[in-house]
């Protein structure tokens, strides 16, 4: 145990000092010495902010141990304060969530109904699927991803919810690109709730978009770009609930370090 601390406080010292790859050196290290399951109680121990500035610096192309032992709790918790970066083409959250959502051992579900028991996390789920928002519109609507120049009406809420559990239209196997189509795929028909939530808040994040062009008319050309000065000026609180797996439970607490900037 004083040997875990001890990578601990090294893992701490690295990250606050912006050296990345020394504090997954330092992890990877305890790996390979100890074995995963005392990197697995290093990463419960460490604040979720320093969790997520190693995995977001990783991805497919980049592996990284940290990425393939982390557990749903503690990677969704990374997860829902990784806006704090500030990221508007949200690179680095759609590699990280890839590269462990779709690991080999992994259960996708439970990873995403981690995501969806916090506060945040349809909204890390609506940053994730930010450039596709006309698509995952449309495959709401017919269960379908392809482009068409007529996606038809927007279904209301109460439409979404009645539509929820329809059969798939399309199978898994069809749309296993490990990328955001699957991602989309296993929120429609596996979690379904969350999904529903992450379409709302697509949906506010364009209410708020369309809030700046009357501030700054003509500013913008791509209608699906979010401004830099509104990101985070939206309220989701009516649609990302934070529990979106478990509604009948509270959501979760926030941790302290939560607060602090991840960076």
């Amino acid at each position: 145990m004083s040997s875990n601390l001890a990578v601990i406080q090294k893992t701490r010292s690295l990250i606050a000092m912006g050296d990345i790859v020394g504090a997954e050196n330092a992890l990877s290290e305890l790996a390979d010495t100890e074995g995963d399951y005392a990197l697995t109680l290093v990463l419960e121990e460490l604040p979720p902010k320093d969790v997520l500035a190693v995995i977001r610096e990783f991805d497919g192309s980049r592996g990284s141990v940290v990425n393939m032992a982390v557990t749903p709790e503690v990677f969704a918790r990374a997860v829902v304060i990784e806006k704090q970066y500030k990221d508007l083409t949200h690179t680095h959250l759609r590699g990280m969530m890839n590269s462990v959502i779709f690991r080999d051992d992994a259960d996708s579900v439970e990873f995403l109904t981690a995501i969806g028991d916090l506060e945040g996390g349809a909204e890390a789920m609506a940053n994730y699927f930010a450039e596709k928002w006309s698509r995952i519109e449309a495959f709401a609507r017919t269960g379908s991803f392809d482009a068409v120049d007529d996606y038809g009406d927007i279904l209301s809420e109460d439409d979404l919810y009645a539509c929820a559990y329809v059969p798939a239209r399309l199978q898994h196997d069809e749309v296993a690109d490990q990328d955001w189509m699957e991602m989309a795929w296993l929120l429609r028909y596996e979690c379904p709730d969350l999904f529903i939530e992450t379409i709302l808040v697509l949906r506010a994040k364009a209410r708020a978009y369309q809030l700046s062009l009357e501030e700054d008319e003509d500013e913008y050309d791509d209608p699906t770009d979010l401004p830099a000065h509104h990101v985070g000026k939206f309220d989701t609180r009516e649609t990302d609930r934070g529990r979106a797996t478990r509604p009948a439970r509270e959501a979760a607490p926030e941790d302290e370090d939560d607060e602090e900037s991840a960076i």
